[in-house]
């Protein structure tokens, strides 16, 4: 079954700790908390102390994604600060495996997100290490964009190479994903579905978790 991750950026910013504590009783798998820096991508959303809020009113697993520069500077921090699973963008990364070991040496999981417009060879030189593998189906940077089917090409790579490798991540779909869309999220090899709006602008959010764990 696939997990459901909805991202708190769709959520009420004045309403935070209602909002995660919601997720909990709609049944949703983990939390998606996406951190934008205004310089890898146009937006700016929030940082460690938000995620430390959130910490303290759930424990679901916490997915820290963050489209930041230099991410091995911050990595740490989003750890100690409660992110159960830090990913980031490689290209942006002076150093990604330091990140990557970093993270795990917090005693947390780690992964690599493949943008929109990046090809899946990015992220190649480093399944090997990772926990979570993000595709991502709309380019970083902004909530509530149109699903970009074409992306999945990637996943279905990812799987392939995950499958015969005999690999052990996770492939995460980020974007755009809702419940019309999910079978095919699920057939290109995903295991866990970030939504956003599909999830906190629905009229009946549990059920939009419930018709996405497919």
């Amino acid at each position: 079954m696939i997990k459901v991750a909805p991202s708190i950026l769709s959520a009420d910013f004045c309403k935070m700790a209602e909002a995660v504590e919601n997720l909990k009783t709609w049944n949703a798998d983990i939390v998606h908390c996406d951190v934008m820096d205004g310089v890898y991508v146009p937006n700016i959303t929030f940082g460690m102390p938000m995620v430390k809020a959130l910490r303290r009113y759930t424990d679901m697993p916490l997915d820290v994604h963050l489209m930041i520069t230099e991410p091995e500077k911050y990595v740490g921090q989003f750890c100690e600060a409660g992110a159960d699973i830090v990913t980031f963008h490689p290209e942006v990364s002076k150093n990604a495996r330091q990140a990557l070991d970093a993270i795990r040496n917090c005693g947390k999981r780690c992964g690599v997100a493949v943008n929109a417009d990046m090809p899946l060879e990015i992220a190649l030189p480093y399944l090997e290490q990772i926990d979570l593998l993000v595709i991502m189906t709309v380019q970083a940077g902004f909530g509530g964009q149109s699903f970009m089917e074409n992306c999945l090409e990637k996943a279905r790579m990812a799987d392939g190479i995950r499958r015969k490798g005999n690999l052990k991540f996770k492939i995460e779909i980020d974007g755009g994903v809702c419940p019309s869309n999910i079978s095919l999220v699920k057939a290109a090899g995903a295991d866990i579905a970030v939504a956003g709006s599909a999830v906190f602008k629905a009229e009946n959010p549990a059920y939009a978790v419930r018709s996405m764990q497919i």
